[in-house]
């Protein structure tokens, strides 16, 4: 049974807020990931549809939401983009070559395919605790391993376990990461004669 609600707090940083039903009943949490059309942000005051679902500790949350006007669509899965995995692959193959012509020392590769292991964890660990309602990595954290070069791994995680993947002032700031950390790879191996 669809039923409708408020809007009544919203933080768009953090990707979640809560819904007061119209009728009698206690707030329903709300998460990002719950709206159908996710171009468009949230606003507090704006009335919304909504099923309702618990998650694993018996919490209300909200889950299907429509913006009021909205129908409400049924979702294929989506088949995501083999670029992503396609890109890491290249990648890694790149430092491979580079490595095995004496371009490049082989602590830079062990280097970008340690941080990538450990920043595919660590967006699996801040997923975990999304979905559980715990304290989460702040996406600077998340950012800075991408800038330091675990970005393989993050675009694995963001492809794979679909975290990450919608926030486009993430997604931005990701790539610049990416081109920064690219640019600094290039350049230290001009300078250093790699």
């Amino acid at each position: 049974m669809r039923l409708k609600g408020k809007i009544t707090q919203w933080d768009d940083e953090k990707g979640f807020g809560f819904i007061q039903p119209m009728l009698k009943g206690e707030r329903v949490f709300l998460h990002i990931k719950a709206l159908q059309n996710r171009a468009r942000r949230p606003v507090i005051g704006e009335v919304v549809t909504y099923t309702v679902s618990q998650d694993s500790k018996g919490r209300l949350q909200a889950a299907s939401v429509t913006f009021a006007g909205e129908k409400l669509r049924l979702k294929a899965p989506k088949a995501g983009s083999a670029l992503p995995v396609l890109g890491v692959m290249l990648f890694f193959v790149g430092l491979l070559l580079a490595f095995w012509q004496g371009k490049l020392p082989a602590f830079i590769v062990a280097g970008y395919l340690l941080l990538s292991i450990f920043t595919y964890l660590s967006y699996w660990f801040d997923k975990r605790k999304a979905q559980a309602g715990r304290w989460r990595t702040p996406e600077s954290t998340l950012q800075f391993m991408s800038l330091l070069g675990g970005w393989p791994g993050a675009l694995l995680a963001q492809r794979y376990l679909r975290h990450k993947s919608q926030k486009r002032s993430f997604l931005w700031q990701f790539w610049f990461t990416v081109v920064l950390n690219l640019a600094a790879l290039l350049y230290l191996s001009q300078k250093l004669g790699f």
